[in-house]
Formats: C-alpha cells, sequence, structure tokens
C-alpha cells in the first residue's frame, strides 16, 4: 500500500493509496479527535459503499452517524450543504466529531466547507471514490461550493486529517466518469512531468480498463505532483495555480452549459486543449505539441472540443475565475509539454481566435 505525505508542518497527512482501504479501520481511527463520526455520502455512493464503512469503523468502536446526499454538480450549494449541518445539529455533534466524505469530489469538496464552517472547525477525513477525487479534489484541501455565476467560488482552503484511496471503489464507476479521471492525470503530466505524460499515453488503454499495477501508478504519481505543489503553495499564492490548466476555460463550460451537463474532467480536457492551443498563438507551442495534447485528450475518452458559445459569454464566466487579478483575466498555459506558466498576457484577439475559430 503506497503511502505519500502531504507536507505542512504540524497539519501534514497521509494519502494511502491501494485496495480494499475501506476495510482498514487502523488507517482512520488515529485521526479522529473522539471515536465519533458523521459519514457524509450521495445517494449512488452510499449503497455500494456506506454499509461496508460503517461497519468497519463500529468494529473499531466508533459511532457512526450519516447524511446521505442527492447525487450531481447541480446539488453541490447552499441548499445542500444545509442538509449536512442539519444532520450535524439534530445529531448534536461536537467539536471533536469527525466528518468522512465517502464519494467523489462533490461529496469531498462540500463536507470540507462543511467542516471548515461547523462549530468554526471540525475535522475529517476524506475517502474518495472516483478518480477525479482520488487523484485531485481529494487532497490539497480546497473545499466549496457553486454559484449559478461560477464555480467553487464560495469555499475555504481546510484540511483533511489523511486521504484513503481504495482502488477497489474504481470498479464501480460508469466508463464516463473514469474518463473525467483521467482528465486531471493527464493535466499532471502536461504542466509537470513530460516523462509521465509518455507513459500515460503509452498506457491508456490499460489505465481505461483499470489495469491494477497502472491505475496505481497514475494514481500515485498524480497524487505525489500535487503533495510537492501543495506544500510549496497551500493557499495559491503563486505556483499553485497552475493545477488549474485546463479550468479557467472548463469551470466557464460547466457554468455556461449547467453544471452537471458537461462532467468537471470533460470541461477540463476540453479547456486543455484550448490552453495548449492558446500557448501555440503566443509562439510557446508548435503545432504538433497542439495535436499530441488533442490526441491523449481523445484517447482518454474526453472530449477535445469545446461548445460553441459566444466570445461574450466565454468572457462573462471565465470574468468570474480565482485566478482574476485587478480586474485582468489570468491563465494557466503551456511552455513547453511538462512545463506550466501562469500569465495575464494574452491579447483580446488571440483569445477570440482560439474560443472562435
Amino acid at each position: 500500500m503506497p503511502t505519500l505525505t502531504v507536507d505542512l508542518g504540524d497539519r501534514s497527512y497521509p494519502i494511502h493509496i491501494g485496495p480494499g482501504l475501506l476495510d482498514r479501520a487502523e488507517l482512520i481511527v488515529p485521526h479522529l479527535a473522539q471515536k465519533r463520526v458523521m459519514v457524509v455520502t450521495n445517494t449512488t455512493v452510499a449503497p455500494l459503499y456506506l454499509a461496508r464503512l460503517t461497519a468497519t469503523l463500529e468494529r473499531a468502536g466508533v459511532a457512526v452517524a450519516n447524511v446521505v446526499l442527492p447525487d450531481g454538480e447541480a446539488y453541490k450549494n447552499w441548499e445542500t450543504l444545509n442538509l449536512v449541518f442539519d444532520a450535524l445539529l439534530a445529531g448534536r455533534a461536537e467539536r471533536k466529531t469527525t466528518l468522512v466524505a465517502l464519494g467523489g469530489g462533490v461529496i469531498g469538496d462540500m463536507t470540507g466547507f462543511a467542516a471548515a464552517c461547523y462549530q468554526r472547525g471540525v475535522p475529517f477525513v476524506q475517502i474518495p471514490t472516483t478518480l477525479l477525487s482520488q487523484v485531485d479534489s481529494s487532497v490539497g484541501g480546497k473545499t466549496g461550493i457553486n454559484h449559478p455565476l461560477g464555480k467553487n467560488m464560495i469555499g475555504a482552503f481546510y484540511q483533511p486529517r489523511a486521504v484513503l484511496a481504495d482502488t477497489d471503489t474504481l470498479r464501480t464507476l460508469p466508463a464516463r466518469e473514469l474518463s473525467a479521471g483521467l482528465a486531471e492525470v493527464i493535466k499532471y503530466g502536461l504542466i509537470w512531468d513530460a516523462e509521465f505524460l509518455a507513459w500515460l499515453e503509452a498506457n491508456m488503454a490499460k489505465l481505461r480498463t483499470l489495469d491494477p499495477a497502472a491505475i496505481s501508478h497514475a494514481i500515485h504519481r498524480s497524487c505525489e505532483i500535487k503533495a510537492q505543489v501543495v506544500a510549496q503553495d497551500e493557499r495559491e499564492g503563486g505556483l499553485r495555480a497552475i493545477l488549474n490548466l485546463g479550468h479557467t476555460f472548463g469551470h466557464a463550460i460547466e457554468s455556461a452549459m449547467g453544471y452537471g451537463n458537461w462532467l468537471h474532467g470533460e470541461a477540463v480536457a476540453a479547456g486543455m486543449v484550448l490552453a495548449a492551443a492558446a500557448s501555440q498563438r503566443l509562439g510557446w507551442l508548435g503545432e504538433a505539441e497542439v495535436a499530441h495534447t488533442r490526441a491523449i485528450v481523445r484517447a482518454a475518452g474526453l472530449p477535445d472540443v469545446a461548445p460553441e458559445l459566444p466570445f461574450d459569454t466565454w468572457l462573462e464566466y471565465m470574468g468570474h475565475d480565482k485566478k482574476v487579478e485587478g480586474g485582468k483575466l489570468r491563465f494557466v498555459l503551456l511552455k513547453r509539454l511538462g512545463e506550466a506558466v501562469i500569465t495575464g498576457d494574452v491579447p483580446e484577439a488571440a483569445l477570440r481566435d482560439v474560443l472562435i475559430p
């Protein structure tokens, strides 16, 4: 069982990766402030894994309550978040009660935000059950909810006590969701590690069929890269923003198309192709590198073409991006495959050419 550490001093925490982790109470119990937890999950994951996790914890003497939320990006909002607070208050949860996020990125983000807010901060543990959440959203402490005008615009930086990425849970993941997770895996190769990108290209067929060795390596290397970046820049003051490659475009797609119509990873994939095209317009990438980016996105079963939106619509939704500074859009682009750069110097004409081909 590979274990990584997110190095944040006295707030450091482990990321455990491997099969059968839902049965490993010893990986969770040491991180509980008291033997009492509230598991937050959704209507899709609960029938699959809630009873198993509950039994594991109860065998270790932990009192377990739960709240089951509706499933989907469309429910990542204040109304659904209040269901978590309702359950915590009705159950008289205390400051040492630990929240456990059992599900994908939406559940992880909302559970973390609830933990940051309830009684001004209670512990939480991440148990991500989708590839996207295992390689990205469960690590690094970004939590939050969506607003109709912008994705993830309301939230907090709040780190978990531990992350358990049980690779067995990926077996119940629909193919579309698996591909969506691969978008974030590809991202790490594009921004940080060209050798990993080449490995992904060579092993994409194995990843899409959940070959155990291949998927374990992809998750491990992705988490390793993210942990390195977060340890250097926890609150996105600079370097951490490179983790948002494709996200400025992608979040605009999600918002404009209606949350849930495009999966997050699908929107990011199309966004990464747009970012590569913008990098070409600025003279950093060649045509072959843009084609290479497009090909690996397609090989993962992901869209490589963004939806058609009016240019003003793009600008409206991108204007709510968290990287906007002084009213100016900033983008994560590529100097070369394997090296990202953050820039606010993208001429409007170049941007229009990319978005309205």
